[in-house]
């Protein structure tokens, strides 16, 4: 049952993310159609899917998981469009496709990134709910996405690179930039729901394990997964000596650290029973994934 109710969330949100996005046949159409570029090509969706996952766990519609299911997933294509920039990651492949600013150019690039985040919170603030609760969920997709979050951790990343970092400076790092939008998701859809504050906190336990073996299977793919399956360069970050979890601590005790991650995931979900199989579904997946 989870694996049909995740399949049909991905049909919703790729349909949500095709109606929010503009149309590319419309002026400025260069921008446009690089914006559908980064967003539409594949993915995931990952950070939906803890949406509708989440806000179903309290009884939120979907109807009302749309909306923060979508704002999600722009500020996630923008931060992928932003960090494959030559001054950042400086790849070439994303979703098995040129990334954006090799298919268009470097500042379409960063005009893509910056509209996507704009559309973004524009598209979050006409989430049907109480005002109060939309103040909430903005507060937390700005959070996730500032230097508390995604930006703070891409900074950290920049300096560890070629530098010793110790475990706990790695997983802080991974927390910020994997992490903040992961555990961002999973709190959107509850609020939705009216979880409680006791609620939350539990979730947010989910979502920072979530978040951490989301980076330590991926540090595992990119040494052991091929371009074509990944759908992006492999090998980029020993090849950048980036910091990384087999890089520090070798790939047996990744692997150990992942075991670990995982059974904090099922232990924070254990109070919530059945009504969490789509989140314990999406944590499986995350520690099993190939690419």
């Amino acid at each position: 049952m989870p694996d049909a109710r995740l399949k049909q969330w991905r049909v919703r949100i790729d349909a949500a993310l095709t109606r929010a996005l503009p149309d590319p046949s419309t002026s400025p159409q260069r921008l446009h159609s690089a914006m559908q570029h980064a967003v539409l090509l594949g993915g995931k969706r990952m950070r939906p899917l803890l949406v509708y996952a989440s806000g179903s766990l309290f009884g939120a519609s979907e109807t009302s998981l749309d909306a923060p299911a979508v704002a999600v997933e722009l500020i996630h294509a923008y931060s992928l469009v932003h960090d494959d920039l030559p001054a950042m990651d400086d790849d070439a492949l994303r979703r098995g496709q040129p990334t954006v600013h090799v298919a268009f150019d470097e500042a379409t690039a960063v005009l893509a990134g910056d509209a996507l985040q704009a559309l973004a919170f524009e598209v979050a603030a006409e989430t049907p709910v109480t005002d109060a609760v939309r103040v909430q969920l903005l507060r937390t997709l700005a959070q996730a996405s500032g230097v508390a979050g995604m930006c703070g951790g891409q900074a950290l990343d920049i300096d560890a690179t070629g530098t010793k970092q110790t475990l706990e400076q790695l997983e802080r790092l991974h927390a910020l930039k994997t992490g903040a939008l992961i555990r961002a998701a999973v709190r959107m859809g509850a609020l939705c729901g009216g979880a409680s504050e006791d609620e939350l906190q539990r979730l947010d336990r989910y979502a920072l394990a979530l978040g951490l073996a989301f980076q330590v299977r991926d540090d595992i793919l990119d040494i052991e997964g091929d371009s074509a399956t990944l759908g992006k360069t492999a090998g980029k970050d020993a090849a950048q000596d980036k910091a990384t979890f087999p890089a520090l601590i070798g790939l047996p005790a990744s692997r150990e650290r992942l075991d670990e991650l995982a059974r904090e995931m099922f232990e924070a979900l254990e109070p919530f029973g059945a009504r969490a199989a789509a989140l314990a579904a999406l944590a499986r997946i995350t520690i099993e994934r190939d690419r």
